[in-house]
């Protein structure tokens, strides 16, 4: 019993019940510091729809207080950088063309755009998806790239996507994507305003629940569309400079 004691009181063990509430500590604060993160990357995916909410009109009262990520051309961008500023190439009523943050810090040759609605439209499945900005988000990537051929719309899947509002990205078409084009999950279509009919109709005979959409210059005309379950900015596009 008394060697029991003495166990207890010795310098020793004082030390390591020391060591373990330093343990305990340290745990707790990790979590504490862990769980905002996890939280702030679930409500992400609504990031983008709160730059079309806040950051847009710059003549809103309070713009610089409520927007994350005010337009280059507004006073509150002075002094910041590339990665926490929007960049509009073009506006309308119902769209706008934007710089994709993965462009900063690329070369002056690398490009990524994004064609977002200024509407509530979550993607590919919404059924209001609009019907139009294909053919104004060809437009703007005629403006940016000098060969059509070179072109590329891409949609990505639902369950793939980052964001839960639409965007369609410009980028380049990798050199040897349309090799890797699959027919039966390919059209040819003459008109833009046709993609998203024509996209289900060939997602349905594929029998794809959830697709993605990529859209380039068919080389006997027109366009050629093509549905993938998979990632199809990653999957067939110069998406990334690194």
């Amino acid at each position: 019993m008394m060697f029991m004691k003495i166990l207890k009181t010795h310098p020793r063990n004082n030390l390591a019940r020391s060591q373990t509430r330093s343990l305990y500590f340290c745990l707790l604060l990790l979590t504490v510091l862990i769980l905002p993160s996890c939280v702030s990357k679930t409500a992400s995916r609504d990031a983008l729809w709160n730059t079309i909410s806040t950051c847009i009109d710059m003549h809103a009262p309070g713009y610089c207080d409520i927007c994350r990520f005010p337009r280059v051309e507004s006073p509150c961008a002075s002094g910041r950088d590339c990665g926490n500023t929007t960049e509009i190439w073009e506006e309308t009523e119902e769209f706008f063309a934007m710089r994709d943050r993965k462009m900063c810090g690329c070369g002056a040759d690398f490009l990524h755009g994004l064609v977002v609605p200024l509407s509530r439209v979550t993607g590919v499945e919404d059924p209001e998806r609009p019907d139009n900005i294909w053919g104004f988000a060809w437009t703007v990537a005629k403006k940016r790239i000098a060969k059509e051929d070179d072109i590329a719309l891409a949609v990505n899947p639902p369950g793939i996507r980052s964001q839960d509002q639409l965007h369609i990205h410009i980028v380049r078409l990798c050199d040897n994507a349309r090799k890797d084009f699959d027919d039966r999950r390919s059209e040819r279509i003459e008109a833009l305003d046709n993609v998203w009919k024509a996209s289900a109709r060939r997602a349905l005979q594929a029998g794809l629940k959830e697709y993605g959409i990529i859209v380039v210059r068919h080389s006997e005309g027109g366009f050629l569309l093509v549905v993938d379950e998979k990632n199809t900015e990653k999957a067939y596009t110069l998406w990334n400079c690194r």
